[in-house]
Order: structure tokens, then C-alpha cells, then sequence
């Protein structure tokens, strides 16, 4: 298969497409046909040589990716050869092919792309667990998201309106904060110009809010 290998550490110009061997999955992964992969910044940190991989990871960028399995390991139950998965990885998406744990495998939600599915894995699983499963934000309380622009802005505000919260965000610009209330946040507010502190206490009547 090709993958993205970094040649030594440095900018972008180090990445090489070349050709390697392919995964070999263990029992309990599968083997992914990679359709899309993403960039996040530890990807950039692990091409100039700042964040190693974790023992027994893949060598090559990538954690987050989708695309159709083409092997299952002989431990794994829930995920067929031909699913149409997304995935969160220790390293791999940026090759043809990636080996990951059956565990770390995500069906693709409705309405969304086999392409777009790439991006969702990182942060899904880093709002889900920090909002919902250790905040437990509720219906009824208001959600405060700094960056609302960002990747896990964007994801967060989306999923808080989903669950009955009300959302205020920050940015620093206009245009962010227009793509923000285009994606439900009720109270936006640019940084840049006011304080959100005292922004944020006048909507709420003074309570404030549970803080992302």
C-alpha cells in the first residue's frame, strides 16, 4: 500500500508518499480501506518530531479516519467485511489501509458522508466524554463554548442544541461568530470587543453558565 511517511522531522516538505508493507490486524481489530483521513494538530507536532508515536502504534500520521472494512479479526463481533465505518487511531490514516481495535470503530451517523465521516471521531469523542460524560451537561442549563469556530466548537454547539442546552460562544470575528449562529448557538459574542464575563452573566440574569 502508500503511505505519508515522515522522511525527518520538519514542515510539510518532509512528507514523502511512498510505498510499505500493509497492516496486519491483530484478533481483536479490523483492517479499514481508508476512503479520508484528517489533520490535527498532534499530526503536526509528530511530523516535526515533538510527539512520537506511542509504543506499537503505527509510524504514519493520521488518528481519526474513515472508509469500508476489509478484515475483521477473529475477536471482533459487531463489524463486518464491507461496513462503511469511521475510526478513532493511534496513528495510520494517512495511508491506504490502517489496522485498529474493533472497539474503536464508529458506524457512520445519517446524512453524513463517508468523506466527511473522517473528521468526526476526535471530536466526538473528546465533547462527548468532557460535556456529557463528566460535566453531564443538561436540558435546561446554558453551555459556554470558547471558540466556537474551532472543530470542537463547531461539534459542541451543535449536539448541546441537540440535547436542550443554551449555547454561548466566543470568537473573534464576525464572520466566526455568523458560522456559529448558523449552527444554533443562541448568544454569540466577540471577544475581541466585549467582555465575555460580563456578557455572559447579563444573558443569564447572573447565574453564568457550565464553562467548555
Amino acid at each position: 500500500m502508500k503511505a505519508v511517511v515522515i522522511t525527518t522531522a520538519g514542515g510539510p516538505e518532509v512528507l514523502q508518499l511512498q510505498q510499505v508493507n500493509d497492516p496486519e490486524i491483530k484478533d481483536d481489530e479490523i483492517l479499514i480501506k481508508v476512503e479520508a483521513t484528517a489533520l490535527n494538530r498532534a499530526d503536526t507536532f509528530q511530523r516535526n518530531g515533538s510527539y512520537p508515536p506511542p509504543k506499537g502504534a503505527s509510524p504514519y500520521l493520521g488518528l481519526e479516519c474513515s472508509g469500508t472494512i476489509q478484515a475483521v479479526g477473529k475477536d471482533v463481533s459487531r463489524w463486518k467485511v464491507g461496513d462503511q465505518v469511521c475510526a478513532l487511531l493511534n496513528g495510520g490514516g494517512y495511508a491506504e489501509k490502517v489496522a485498529v481495535h474493533g472497539g474503536h470503530v464508529l458506524p457512520i451517523p445519517p446524512g453524513v458522508s463517508l468523506k466527511d465521516a473522517a473528521g468526526l471521531p476526535e471530536v466526538a469523542c473528546t465533547v462527548w466524554s468532557t460535556v456529557f460524560m463528566m460535566s453531564r451537561l443538561s436540558a435546561g442549563e446554558t453551555f459556554l463554548v470558547h471558540g466556537g469556530s474551532s472543530g470542537i466548537g463547531t461539534f459542541a454547539i451543535q449536539i448541546a442544541k441537540n440535547k436542550g442546552a443554551t449555547v454561548l460562544v466566543t470568537a473573534g470575528s464576525e464572520e466566526k461568530l455568523a458560522f456559529c449562529k448558523k449552527l444554533g448557538a443562541d448568544v454569540c459574542i466577540n471577544y475581541k470587543r466585549e467582555d465575555f464575563v460580563a456578557r455572559a452573566k447579563e444573558e443569564t440574569g447572573g447565574k453564568g453558565w457550565s464553562s467548555h
